[in-house]
């Protein structure tokens, strides 16, 4: 369940993160809310999650979470650059997630 937990945080800080962008320097309110809304929630699940899960583990992956799924909505959302090395690097960061699950 720690592990369930854990990927709906590192949902929720793509969440936020991506609100960060969509609310201009929060001068947007209602999304400027949701992307606080979504900040303490993230902070809260990443909490309960590391009731179980090993600390540096737990912060490892909630950020690998937040880092892949941040750059695969700003390609989607923003129209960032979509480039072999991003691709690549991308995919270094989700073996990391798994190695990091597999291992701990």
């Amino acid at each position: 369940m720690a592990w369930i937990i854990l990927f709906i945080a590192g949902l929720l800080e793509v969440g936020w993160a991506v609100g960060l962008k969509a609310s201009h320097g929060f001068s947007k309110p209602w999304i400027a809310l949701a992307t606080v809304v979504a900040m303490l929630a993230s902070f809260v699940l990443l909490g309960l999650a590391v009731r179980t899960i090993p600390l540096g583990t737990g912060y490892a992956v909630w950020t690998g979470i937040g880092a892949l799924g941040t750059v695969i909505m700003g390609m989607l959302l923003f129209g960032e650059p979509v480039t072999s090395w991003r691709l690549l690097f991308l995919g270094l960061i989700i073996v990391g997630i798994l190695g990091l699950k597999l291992s701990g």
